[in-house]
């Protein structure tokens, strides 16, 4: 049984929901401390070519005195009007790709709602999207249970909660030394990194740009497409 673990991230991109997808479980590490600057609150999406030809869609938090924060506990900060922003920036480069419609409600629900915490924006999103992309692994969260261990050794602990004898990690994963893998070893489990390889597609613009959030495949290619591209690997 495979077990596959992230943080709840914001529009996440297309390797996020091709590592969930192989999941028999999948669980939000939501205990763990929010890195600024991080995808936890902003994501990428393609605009017209320019500087970059890309931009970021940032959610603004609430920070001032609150330092080691863990994600659950993440505010957003809504004196700032982020969410008619966000959905502005999608609708206008967005709203002539081929599957545009086919999402456009739910985006256009999200971004009207007023949201208090973080985590919550980004599991609604996350679990929409697994719905649609046809990501059926049952889902669970970090912070209702009691994990004490950090990097490998919380991987451990969440297979042992959860009932999994093998855990997938990410293809950044295999560089950034995260995983002590003869630990897994040592107690009777697995350890396997995700094949992803980032799809080339057409994207409104040229030339091609990887990266981008979800929405951008989503978008363009639709979702049968990912679900084609998870039969093939």
């Amino acid at each position: 049984m495979i077990l596959v673990g992230h943080q709840p991230e914001y529009l996440s991109y297309v390797g996020f929901f091709y590592k969930a997808a192989k999941a028999d479980k999948f669980i939000f590490v939501d205990h763990v401390q929010f890195l600024k600057k991080s995808f936890q609150n902003r994501n990428k999406i393609r605009i017209a070519p320019g500087s970059s030809g890309w931009t970021w869609l940032t959610v603004p938090i609430i920070t001032k005195g609150k330092r080691f924060q863990k994600i659950n506990e993440v505010e957003i900060d809504n004196s700032v009007r982020w969410g008619e922003k966000h959905w502005k920036t999608i609708y206008f480069n967005y709203k002539e790709r081929p599957f545009f419609n086919d999402h456009k409600d739910f985006f256009e629900n999200l971004y009207a709602k007023k949201w208090e915490m973080l985590a919550d924006l980004n599991e609604e999103i996350i679990c929409y999207l697994f719905e649609k992309l046809g990501i059926g692994a049952p889902i669970y969260k970090s912070s209702d249970y009691n994990f004490n261990g950090a990097k490998t050794d919380l991987l451990i602990e969440m297979c042992d909660k959860l009932g999994a004898d093998t855990y997938l990690s990410g293809v950044g994963a295999k560089t950034s030394g995260y995983v002590a893998e003869e630990e897994f070893k040592k107690h009777g489990l697995h350890h396997i990194f995700s094949d992803f390889e980032h799809p080339v597609y057409v994207q409104k613009f040229k030339p091609f740009i990887p990266g981008m959030s979800i929405i951008d495949f989503l978008f363009n290619c639709g979702a049968e497409q990912f679900k084609e591209m998870i039969k093939k690997r």
